[in-house]
């Protein structure tokens, strides 16, 4: 049995449609929902940025979905901020709020003013940032000297249990570092080789929980509006890392994308007007071992896309609601609503 959920890109789509999208989603049959979190659109025709945790509020007290947030902590979002805005989520809608935390592209992040890091140091503010969340979710008071700063910290209004703490990763390399300390692990469509190098490196160096994959599709009953679609919306995201990391504006991306052509959409993209082909194609993520499917579809319409894949698509796969979205071990003591008194302070070096 697998989820299939819905994702929900607040770079396309008004928060407003957004909204009445993953209402609707949950409507015809999908049984989880997750969502983007970006300051800027990957290209002008997109134009939206619509501010994911304000949306978030919203989707989690309308529907009975699940849901999962893509974010980077450590310049745009400060990680106390980030741990206050989950425990409150988790505190809301018990085992109904995940998040995945990653180390995040220039065109949200460089708005700050300060430096975009090099990846070494990227990467090594995140796993400072993902100690950090932890303790501040356990309870802890938290003061922190390095790539980011800490003075004193609490969260006071906590989950009972600490939601899951994913890990994005796009490379096998990734997964490797990023398993020591991830709840599971989350991915996007690649060719079936690489999927497989990410999950087994995963799983080798000791990663547990769940298994994730955000597959982009473009569906239209019309085969040439299908890759239209895709070339239009989503030409500017073909770009493999570091480009697409290091780009800082959409106007860059777009200036990156001048020249990829239609037929191009192909390898980033899933595209077909034959809802038979999508229910296959999503059958072999769910045969490599994911646990979770999400649909983007790279679209604006969004509606059309729900109703023909909840007619036609879901009933071909064995759909289930996913299990209670939490930490496996979240370390520290159990998390009180609101402790009686005063923890000691935990330094992380």
């Amino acid at each position: 049995m697998t989820v299939i959920g819905f994702h929900n890109s607040h770079e396309q789509v008004h928060p407003t449609d957004l909204l009445r999208a993953v209402q609707h989603a949950e409507q015809v049959g999908f049984t989880a929902a997750m969502c983007s979190d970006h300051l800027e659109p990957w290209n002008e025709r997109q134009g939206q940025s619509g501010f994911a945790w304000s949306w978030l509020g919203a989707a989690l007290a309308t529907t009975g979905l699940p849901f999962g947030a893509v974010n980077a902590p450590g310049q745009r979002y400060h990680p106390v901020i980030v741990a206050q805005a989950i425990a409150t989520l988790g505190a809301m809608f018990p085992g109904r709020f995940w998040v995945a935390l990653g180390s995040g592209e220039a065109m949200n992040e460089h708005v700050t003013g300060h430096v975009w890091p090099r990846k070494e140091l990227r990467d090594a503010r995140l796993r400072e940032c993902v100690d950090i969340i932890r303790a501040l979710l356990a309870g802890e008071e938290v003061s922190h000297d390095g790539l980011v700063t800490v003075d004193r910290a609490r969260i006071w209004t906590l989950p009972e249990q600490q939601p899951a703490l994913i890990a994005p990763a796009v490379s096998a390399r990734t997964a490797t570092r990023h398993a020591e300390w991830a709840d599971g692990l989350v991915t996007i469509n690649q060719p079936h080789d690489v999927l497989r190098e990410v999950i087994a490196a995963y799983r080798d160096a000791g990663g547990q929980g769940t298994l994730t994959i955000q597959v982009h599709v473009s569906y239209d009953p019309d085969a040439e509006r299908a890759v239209a679609i895709a070339h239009d919306q989503w030409r500017s995201n073909v770009f493999p890392p570091p480009l697409c990391w290091d780009l800082d504006t959409t106007r860059a991306f777009d200036q990156a994308s001048q020249h990829v052509r239609p037929e191009d959409m192909g390898t980033s993209v899933r595209i077909s007007s034959d809802l038979g082909q999508h229910a296959a194609w999503l059958a072999e993520y769910v045969d490599l071992g994911f646990d979770q499917v999400y649909l983007h579809h790279v679209g604006q319409e969004q509606l059309p896309f729900l109703d023909a894949f909840g007619e036609h698509v879901l009933p071909q796969l064995d759909v289930t609601a996913p299990a209670p979205a939490v930490a496996i071990d979240p370390p520290g003591p159990p998390q009180p609503r609101r402790p009686a008194q005063a923890p000691e302070p935990a330094v992380l070096d």
